[in-house]
């Protein structure tokens, strides 16, 4: 028979129940305090920092102006319309004194600071990592000049090796009668001590069929590569794709050359009176520039090569190593990409300063933004504080472009290393 169950007994039944359940925490109910609240006064002090900026900005730019008008001188940007009487002996595009402008003369010398950049942070970064890749040599003869290489070129200030270059190399060539032929007869590169002349291509009308052939190329061996990867990785079977790829980058658009009748010619630079005539110059000052920036940065980023390599745990080396692997194979598959997020940060402010070192070209007479713009320009127009804000802005720019797309490719490694 069901015996019912004693006061006692269901009160220790509910009590143990009771016991088991999880405490539930009753939040009191939170009241919105307008001067204590984090959030709130996280704002205000947002707001009134950018008051303040705000504040000196306006009367930085006010009390300029002011100034300025006291002193009888322009303000203004409507210098950049007006016509500049000067010329320049390096430009990339086309200019006339007197009917060009100012504006005309500050994109010559961005152009012209864009090119000596970019040409130098490219030389100095395959320079850079072949140095660092030297440092590490078993070999003492070659890791000793790497070290005399890096602690010669990264000690010596910048400027006086962009002297040297170019009051102690470059304007010591031989004069134009006794060019040196870099092409062993051909006559395309000449040297001499006002620079170096080079044949300048001529494109004719069907040849850009042989860049869209360039282009559908270097798109084939691109994925073509992608493709290896990923049998690589299902399967491992590997599948050597730098023959394979170079083959179809040149012989592709050779073919499309050859059959299209070979639409290209040359302006060959031919000795006409005192100098040489035709095809594309550089001065020497371009070329000093350009070598003193490359070596200077090369020798910088040699040393953050090495630093990175040497992050890397030996016992990377060991086992890439045990399983076979070439020592070039293991410093480019297995060293130097776990090296990358070590390298890639002082690499960025190496770039930065490349662009912003250019500016000693001012001691030589290349026509960069600063010698050309900030100077030359200034002189004849007089609108300092606008040229010079100009300037400013356009290093600035470059900077941040750098910094920007090389901290997107520094978190990718970040990401691919974890």
């Amino acid at each position: 028979m069901y015996a019912p169950q004693s006061h006692q007994n269901r009160n220790a039944i509910v009590t143990s129940e009771t016991e088991s359940m999880p405490a539930v925490r009753i939040r009191p109910k939170e009241r919105f305090n307008l001067f204590q609240d984090q959030r709130v006064r996280a704002a205000m002090y947002q707001v009134l920092a950018a008051g303040i900026v705000g504040f000196l900005a306006w009367y930085l730019v006010t009390n300029t102006a002011q100034n300025l008008e006291a002193r009888g001188m322009n303000t203004g940007f409507g210098f950049i319309n007006a016509t500049a009487g000067f010329d320049t002996d390096f430009k990339l595009i086309d200019y006339t004194p007197g009917v060009g402008t100012f504006g005309r003369i500050f994109l010559i010398g961005a152009l012209n600071t864009l090119l000596i950049s970019a040409l130098a942070i490219a030389i100095s970064t395959v320079l850079g990592f072949f140095v660092g890749v030297l440092r590490l040599s078993p070999n003492w003869l070659v890791a000793k000049v790497a070290l005399a290489f890096v602690e010669i070129f990264r000690n010596v200030p910048l400027l006086i090796q962009v002297v040297f270059w170019y009051i102690g190399v470059f304007s010591l060539l031989p004069v134009v009668k006794k060019t040196i032929d870099l092409s062993f007869g051909a006559e395309r590169v000449l040297l001499n001590n006002r620079g170096l002349y080079m044949a300048s291509p001529i494109p004719g009308e069907l040849f850009w069929m042989t860049l869209v052939a360039l282009a559908v190329a270097i798109i084939s061996a691109i994925i073509f590569r992608r493709q290896t990867r990923k049998l690589q990785d299902k399967s491992g079977t590997q599948i050597k794709t730098l023959l394979p790829s170079f083959a179809v980058i040149v012989l592709l658009p050779g073919l499309v050359f050859v059959a299209t009748g070979m639409p290209l010619d040359w302006d060959v630079p031919a000795l006409t009176g005192f100098n040489f005539q035709g095809g594309t110059s550089l001065p020497p000052a371009f070329l000093a520039l350009l070598v003193a920036l490359s070596i200077y940065h090369a020798a910088h980023i040699a040393e953050s090569v090495r630093a990175g390599i040497l992050s890397v745990d030996r016992g990377q080396q060991d086992a890439a190593m045990a399983i076979g692997l070439k020592p070039g194979r293991v410093m480019a598959l297995v060293i130097i990409p776990q090296a990358m997020p070590a390298i890639v940060p002082p690499l960025i402010s190496n770039w930065m300063n490349t662009v912003k070192n250019s500016s000693l070209a001012i001691a030589i007479g290349y026509a960069d933004i600063v010698s050309l713009f900030m100077q030359t320009g200034l002189n004849q127009a007089g609108y300092a504080v606008e040229m010079v804000g100009m300037t400013m802005a356009f290093y600035m720019a470059i900077s941040l472009t750098i910094s920007f797309f090389l901290n997107i490719y520094n978190k990718r490694v970040q990401l691919v290393e974890r």
